[in-house]
């Protein structure tokens, strides 16, 4: 199946344990307005994140390979290149060999992408196009590339290729905005917001899937820290003892149910 996808190219100055370690593609969910890698919480065999309403996400994938990937990548079960309802056999994004690469938001055009953010559901993307189903889950549909045989130095679709990458290589970082207004919560399970645009450049190229269906598919889970405490993916923490506190032998006078 051959497809025209979006090649992009950014360059990344930190390296975290991924939220998700896949054989081909590493997946983890980066806050932008303080840089951190959310941290991933495993409960009932599937990743968590805990996010925060009104802050800007990205999400940022790594090639662990040394050939090319094509990520189709889905924020609320919808593409976030087409806006389509999203399913494997779509357009996505076109890594490099090793490469890592951030995606910060809908794709609008070639050169700008309108912010994803952490929001109530209401408010998400997905539920302002009537399509709340499947808010609340991040998910990549990896393929592997056909090997072609080598083909002529004055290969029409080869020389565009390479200008393709150099031109992309030459991008600087995307420029950074203010984030939306936090929405109340009232307890809502959150969403992915379609924010302020922001410019964000990619080029089409073309790429050559080596099977129909993806060799891999990485999902995490999101949610508020407090829906996820009271989901029980997040322990409770333990209250501190106070300062100088000597254990009693007669603290109370019934036998408490315990937590969980």
């Amino acid at each position: 199946m051959l497809a025209r996808s979006l090649i992009l190219f950014l360059t990344l100055l930190a390296t975290c344990l991924p939220a998700q370690a896949g054989r081909l593609l590493d997946l983890e969910i980066v806050n932008r307005a303080t840089g951190e890698v959310l941290t991933p919480y495993r409960h009932a065999g599937q990743d968590y994140v805990a996010g925060h309403p009104g802050d800007r996400y990205a999400v940022r994938l790594h090639n662990r390979t040394g050939q090319r990937l094509l990520v189709v990548l889905s924020v609320d079960g919808v593409n976030a290149v087409s806006g389509e309802t999203a399913a494997p056999d779509q357009t996505g994004y076109v890594l490099d060999p090793w490469s890592r690469v951030e995606i910060a938001g809908w794709r609008k055009s070639l050169r700008e992408v309108a912010q994803f953010y952490f929001t109530a559901l209401p408010d998400s993307y997905a539920a302002r196009t009537d399509r709340p189903e499947n808010v609340g889950v991040i998910g990549t549909a990896v393929f592997r590339e056909k090997v072609r045989l080598p083909q002529p130095a004055t290969s029409y679709l080869e020389e565009s290729s390479a200008s393709a990458r150099a031109e992309g290589r030459a991008a600087g970082n995307a420029a950074d905005a203010a984030a939306p207004a936090a929405k109340a919560m009232r307890q809502e399970r959150l969403g992915t917001g379609h924010g302020q645009r922001e410019y964000a450049p990619t080029q089409y190229t073309d790429f050559e899937r080596a099977d129909e269906s993806p060799n891999e598919v990485i999902s995490v889970r999101y949610d508020s820290r407090a829906n996820l405490v009271a989901q029980g993916v997040i322990r409770k923490p333990r209250p501190p003892r106070p300062y100088g506190y000597e254990p009693q032998p007669f603290p109370g006078r019934f036998v408490p149910d315990p937590e969980g």
